[in-house]
This record gives C-alpha cells, sequence and structure tokens, in this order.
C-alpha cells in the first residue's frame, strides 16, 4: 500500500517508516507543510509538530507548539476531504496530555480533555483530524505516552543523574507516569492501521502505567544505579517553569483499554521488561 507521513524524520517517525517498508508497503515522507502524495495514497499518518520538551516555555514558543500541531493537521485534513481518492485510513498524532493533570484516578479513552494548556493543544490538534472522517476514511487519534527507547524521546534526558549516582523521583514522586517501549508502539500503530474496528482515538500506553517513584526505582535497578535522589519540585519548576509541572511533575494513570478489548499484545507490558531489553547484555544501544 501507499503510506505517506508527516513527520517521518522524527523519533518515532523514522523507525515507523522503516517498519512499514519492512512490512512491503511503499512509505513517502511529507516535506514539511507538504500534502503532495495524499490524494491516491492509501493510509497518511501525521506525525508532525514542534518538540514540546525542546526548549523552556514562553509565550511565543507554546504559540508554535499550537501551531505547528494545528496548521498541518488542517493541512492534511483539507487534502484528504477534496481527495479524488482518499486514505483509507488516516492515523493522527496526539498524546495523553488529552486528559490533563490527574491523580491515581485510572483513566481510559472515554475520558474528557483536561483544561491545562497541553490538554489545551492535544483537544485542537485533534479535533482537526477527526474532521477528515468519512465513510472512505477511517481515523485514528493515537494517544502517545512516555515512549522509552534509547536513541531518542525523553529517556536519554533522564540518564545522566543516574549515570552519576544521582538519580531519584522528581517532585513527590507519586504522579503517574504512562509510558510504552518503542517498539510496542510502532507494533500499535502497525496493528491500528490492520484494524478496521479501531476508530477514534487510542492510548498508547503499556497496560501498567506506574508513580514517578516507582519508574526512577526501576530505571535505577535496569542500570545497576542508586535511585534515591529526589529532585526537588521547586528547583525543576526554577530551571523549566511551566514546563516542570506539565511534563514532570504531573500525568496521568492512562491505560490501553481499547487495544487491549480490541486484541492488541504487547510486547513490553511491564515496565521492567521493557527496561532489560533497554539496558540488557544483548543491548546494542
Amino acid at each position: 500500500m501507499q503510506v505517506v507521513i508527516a513527520g517521518a524524520s522524527g523519533f518515532l517517525g523514522r523507525p515507523l517508516s522503516r517498519a512499514l517498508s519492512a512490512d512491503g508497503h511503499s512509505v513517502t515522507a511529507l516535506p514539511r507543510g507538504s500534502t503532495a502524495g495524499v490524494d491516491g495514497s492509501d493510509i497518511v499518518i501525521n506525525l508532525a509538530g514542534e518538540s514540546i520538551a525542546g526548549r523552556r516555555w514562553s509565550a511565543t514558543h507554546k504559540q508554535h507548539i499550537l501551531d505547528s500541531r494545528v496548521t498541518t493537521t488542517r493541512n492534511l485534513t483539507n487534502a484528504i476531504r477534496t481527495a479524488a481518492r482518499p486514505p483509507s485510513v488516516f492515523i493522527s498524532g496526539s498524546a495523553v496530555g488529552y486528559y490533563g493533570p490527574l491523580g491515581d484516578e485510572i483513566v481510559t479513552e472515554e475520558a474528557p480533555a483536561g483544561h491545562d494548556f497541553l490538554a489545551t493543544v492535544c483537544a485542537r490538534w485533534e479535533s482537526e483530524a477527526i474532521v477528515a472522517g468519512s465513510d472512505r476514511t477511517r481515523v485514528v487519534l493515537v494517544r502517545t505516552g512516555v515512549v522509552l527507547e534509547r536513541d531518542g524521546g525523553a529517556l536519554p534526558q533522564m540518564l545522566p543523574p543516574f549515570w552519576l549516582g544521582a538519580g531519584g523521583p522528581v517532585g513527590s514522586g507519586r504522579q503517574y507516569w504512562p509510558w510504552i517501549h518503542r517498539e510496542d508502539w510502532i507494533a500499535m500503530v502497525r496493528w491500528a492501521i490492520a484494524t478496521r474496528t479501531v476508530t477514534g482515538p487510542l492510548n498508547a500506553t503499556a497496560p501498567t502505567p506506574v508513580t514517578n517513584r516507582a519508574f526512577a526505582s526501576a530505571l535505577g535497578r535496569a542500570m545497576h544505579r542508586p535511585s534515591f535522589m529526589p529532585a526537588p519540585a521547586f528547583a525543576l519548576r526554577l530551571l523549566l517553569g511551566e514546563m516542570a509541572d506539565a511534563l514532570l511533575l504531573s500525568g496521568q494513570r492512562a491505560v490501553p483499554a481499547k487495544a487491549e478489548r480490541l486484541g492488541f499484545a504487547f510486547k513490553y507490558p511491564r515496565l521492567d521488561d521493557a527496561f532489560a531489553a533497554l539496558f540488557g547484555p544483548r543491548s546494542s544501544r
């Protein structure tokens, strides 16, 4: 099948492109701002967007974060709706930040949107994508958690304190961090493409979200390093500003209810297993 991907050069787009090519699909990376190839493609995947954690948030950068997602998605949606032969599947990125900061309540795809900045971004992002849905195009909104891999994403930024023996929880450590191994994320997207009953929001998270304290402990075990040195919330807020609360000091106990109900099988359902794969003796990373 013909697949076009916006954001194909990113941390998720690169390995997904390789996996889909290995499946026998013809994969085309869309240049920034382009919709060429949407008409006549079988699958459109939207992973484009300004990095959320790339720099300290300012009013200007927050606007870039929002606009980069809304504008790209709107352009793709318009191209799909006006195509003579639209894709049968539109996979559009989103994030578990959609739910806003929550406590220990278990969160499924049925939960409403939150009210903070990231929740607003995700809700606007998804509202643009869902417009592409029709009797000819199935839309899937992939709400991604913390994706674990050694070559990018959030994990490499967490490692230096642990290597130095100063790793540990951030803030109270009680906030939940919904996570997923990148192999499972890729497998879930491939499964969503192939499974016609998958529509609407889809939590791309492992079935066992953990608190930040448990996450730090598991990471320390995998790295054979201590994990008892907390990073105080006030220091993180001083360093990162608003971003600290949104990305580190709060979270959601999001679970993949829809994926499990429809039969998706995780390779790494437990955090210790995911870290063992990433840091074990056979890891080449």
